[in-house]
């Protein structure tokens, strides 16, 4: 086994929605070297750029395919957690989302002491990266940054039903879902350009001009480098299981994700001491918070037989691979999640806490298993959870996954529960409306009983998944819990940053990809404007 060694101005670990972004900021600038380094490969599999298809790329190369410690909460069950480990991240096997989140989620944090991450703050970063393509009436959106927002180009006839549905039962229409204020039902937007995904690696590593940047696959960093109290490089293995140091005249920059980053501080002697000591680990930064804050949407599906051949059964049948072949429109074009209404548990909440997401498909076993009949799914997501889990360490060894534990449904006054199941009641009621009848069969599942309180808690409970959008194991903030500062700066170790979704003091109220940019975007600025003073 070989050892060389290599210099950059700046380290990026982690190739996925702010790695990307960061790394193309930095790498643009005059006379400067970034490494962007990603444990996975290319981005090449097929799948990746077919919208719908993003289901067959859990459990594939692309993804570190973790899975959870049993959750009390969810009858026992340990839950699958999909991670991209490919050029892109998980915005190359994600399901093209794009929403902001509310202004309250940005502004929430400025109140709790990150300061300069207000909603008026942050909404520049937003329209400086993207490049809306068609309806933008309230000129809400960017126009020529590297991240294309487009429609749905193949969207199910039943997902105008559900938008009806919503007007049925008084549900307002969204004035933007994303304005500021996504309260009410609209249509999701997504990451695509022309009915193909459209990555963070598309947009920042392929469009930009960043002549400094260099991208180095297949590097699976292992530790950290810390130097008289300084990060100073990075410790990998390359994909020939040859050892590689690679060092930083100015920064290593995490954005590894809520689950790696904080995994990858452990392992390099930066959390809470005494994690540290159980795995033979010397403490060279005691940060207590690391690893802890865990936050996730989760979902309880509602999914009933559907008479009409209009759903997202029919994506594997020859013509619709035909039409996406030749026109990039169909079912394949379909991001799943096609439209949602975000709307506010009870009039306490300041903003929407609930999403109820429509998927025209039976989204069964993270829509792995093939649709064995039409059906339709309404996901009702949580959209602020108070209960909260961690991320730990199982042993020192680099290639052990680490332990996740959601603690999904352990807030003490089971507020999280009874959220969920006021939305599998509004979700009932959207399929007992006029405008969805046509669409409704049977109930997917026969043993439950929507009129019985303990039936449907059985079910929220066998039922409950993960959205994927882990946040806020590495939080920002000035309390002694918090990882990083509001400049994303780890606390105790010079010249190191974490820039991702762990960073979040608290989930945001909608899918994650679009404010994990937003928080690279403006952490690059932050990193210039800092080494050009």
């Amino acid at each position: 086994m070989t050892d060389a060694v290599r210099a950059f101005d700046y380290i990026v670990v982690g190739a996925g929605s702010a790695g990307c972004a960061i790394a193309a900021r930095l790498g643009a600038e005059h006379d400067v070297t970034v490494a962007l380094v990603e444990a996975g490969g290319p981005d090449d599999n097929p799948a990746i750029k077919i919208p719908v298809a993003f289901p067959a790329l859990f459990g594939s190369e692309a993804d570190w395919d973790y899975r959870s410690t049993p959750q009390p909460g969810l009858t026992g069950r340990a839950i699958r957690v999909p991670r991209g480990r490919v050029l892109g991240g998980c915005s190359s096997i994600n399901a093209n989302v794009w929403t902001r989140g509310h202004r309250a989620d940005f502004d929430g944090w400025a109140e709790a002491g990150a300061e300069g991450w207000s909603y008026a703050d942050v909404e520049p970063y937003f329209r400086r990266s993207e490049r809306r393509v068609g309806d933008d009436d309230a000129g809400v959106y960017g126009s020529d940054g590297p991240l294309y927002v487009e429609d749905v180009r193949g969207e199910s006839e039943a997902t105008s039903a559900f938008l009806d549905a919503c007007d049925e039962l008084g549900l307002p229409r969204s004035a933007g879902v994303n304005g500021g204020d996504h309260t009410g039902a609209g249509r999701i937007p997504t990451a695509q350009r022309r009915g193909e995904r459209w990555s963070a690696a598309d947009g920042y590593l392929r469009t930009l001009r960043h002549p400094g940047l260099e991208l180095l696959t297949g590097m699976h960093v292992r530790r950290i480098v810390v130097t008289d109290g300084r990060a100073t490089g990075v410790e990998a293995l390359n994909s020939d299981g040859e050892a590689v140091t690679l060092t930083a005249r100015r920064e290593v920059v995490l954005s590894a994700g809520a689950v790696n980053s904080p995994q990858l501080l452990l392992l390099s002697g930066i959390g809470p001491a005494a994690q540290l000591a159980e795995h033979g680990i010397a403490c060279v930064a005691d940060v207590p918070g690391v690893g802890l804050g865990l936050q996730d949407h989760v979902f309880t599906p509602l999914i009933v037989h559907c008479p009409k051949p209009v759903t997202l059964a029919s994506a594997g049948e020859p013509a619709a691979a035909a039409l996406y072949e030749s026109e990039r429109r169909g079912p394949l074009t379909s991001n799943v999640a096609e439209a949602a209404c975000f709307l506010a548990s009870g009039p306490e909440q300041p903003a929407p806490d609930l999403e109820i997401s429509f998927l025209p498909v039976a989204f069964v076993n993270h829509g792995i298993d093939p649709p064995p009949d039409h059906a339709l799914t309404i996901a009702v997501v949580l959209l602020q959870p108070e209960s909260s889990g961690q991320v730990r360490l199982r042993s020192a060894d680099p290639a052990e996954a680490p332990e996740i534990d959601f603690g999904t449904f352990s807030d003490p006054d089971g507020h999280d529960l009874r959220r969920l199941t006021q939305g599998v009641e509004i979700a009932r009621r959207m399929f007992g409306t006029t405008a969805l009848a046509p669409y409704v069969g049977d109930s997917w599942y026969p043993a439950l009983d929507p009129d019985d309180a303990e039936s449907v808690e059985k079910h929220v409970r066998a039922h409950t998944d993960t959205v994927y959008h882990l946040a806020g194991t590495c939080r920002m903030g000035t309390d002694e819990g918090a990882v990083v500062d509001a400049e994303l700066r780890v606390r105790g170790v010079a010249g190191l940053r974490v820039v991702d979704a762990s960073v979040m003091p608290r989930i945001t109220r909608g899918h994650t990809h679009a404010p994990t940019v937003m928080l690279a975007e403006r952490a690059a600025d932050l990193i210039i404007r800092e080494f050009s003073s």
